[in-house]
């Protein structure tokens, strides 16, 4: 029961980055260097109290993971902002556990029983027929969105879930061929939030304006922080895959959030058809759950 109370964190945290940004500003390149300015000072407060323990090895795998880190979650802020929060959210979550599901599978062989190929396979369907419904536009619709390009959009959501797909092969599959063990979150997040910062940089091109956006969304770097401090809480008293099960589940705040706070304008049509988009990625994502769960 307290793993779950713990993965509720990372769930609420985490869904919260999208439309918490977006709400406090900036463009893309602000909105990621003020997110991983505040990554940093929440992870150097953390290092500083906790001591973790730390080598060059884990040092240099934390940095990379941040670099990779930075390409996913600038990816992710330049799709919302060409489909919305309550289109971007849901698409990225959703891509990004197929993606990963596959090359698990493929490269890495982590489904090994008939169980788990039986109730992979329906995850990933329901996750294909999710990602339809979810970006599926009202012919009807009056609403005419500012600055969305779907293209555009679809794009950067494919470059944010390669990032994304890379970070997250990095730190389970590759991690556990070197070191024979699981990834001590606190020990990465330092050298991470370094790593996260200078990617930030260099896809900005070195051109980011600091002004008040920047300094604004270090605020969400700080959600982020603490949303991985208690996934590894989480992941400690629950497992691991109960951990990540849940915090997918954030989708349905930033999707929620975008509606609500960010006032994108969706006709009850497009509501429905977001609303059985997001019913079908949560089922998706508890089936993997389950399935990443099965000895």
């Amino acid at each position: 029961m307290l793993g779950i109370l713990y993965s509720l964190v990372p769930m609420v945290l985490w869904g919260s980055i999208g439309f918490a940004a977006n709400k406090l500003g900036g463009d893309a390149k602000q909105q990621t260097m003020g997110m991983t300015m505040g990554a940093f000072v929440f992870s150097l407060v953390a290092f500083i109290l906790i001591r973790p323990q730390m080598n060059i090895e884990v040092f240099i795998f934390g940095f990379i993971g941040g670099l990779i880190w930075a390409i996913g979650q600038f990816g992710q802020f330049n799709s919302m902002k060409n489909l919305g929060v309550a289109v971007a959210s849901p698409l990225s979550g959703g891509t990004q556990l197929v993606l990963g599901s596959v090359i698990g599978v493929l490269a890495f062989h982590e489904w090994g029983k008939g169980l788990q190929y039986i109730l992979g396979g329906i995850a990933i369907v329901l996750l294909l027929i999710g990602f339809y419904f979810t970006a599926k536009k009202d012919p009807n619709s009056p609403h005419i969105q500012e600055n969305m390009n779907f293209s555009r959009g679809l794009t950067w959501l494919t470059i944010s879930t390669l990032g994304y797909v890379a970070y997250v092969v990095l730190f389970n599959d590759l991690w556990n061929i070197w070191f024979k063990s699981k990834p001590e979150t606190l020990s990465l997040i330092l050298p991470m939030s370094v790593g996260m910062m200078l990617g930030a940089f260099i896809l900005a091109k070195g051109r980011v304006t600091f002004n008040k956006f920047v300094f604004k969304n270090m605020f969400v770097g700080v959600m982020w922080g603490f949303g991985n401090v208690f996934m590894l809480l989480a992941a400690n008293a629950a497992g691991l895959a109960i951990a990540l099960t849940f915090s997918q589940l954030g989708v349905l705040i930033s999707t929620v959030g975008g509606i609500l706070f960010l006032g994108e304008k969706k006709t009850a049509k497009e509501k429905v058809y977001i609303s059985i988009g997001a019913g079908l990625f949560i089922i998706g994502a508890v089936l993997l759950g389950i399935v990443k769960a099965i000895a």
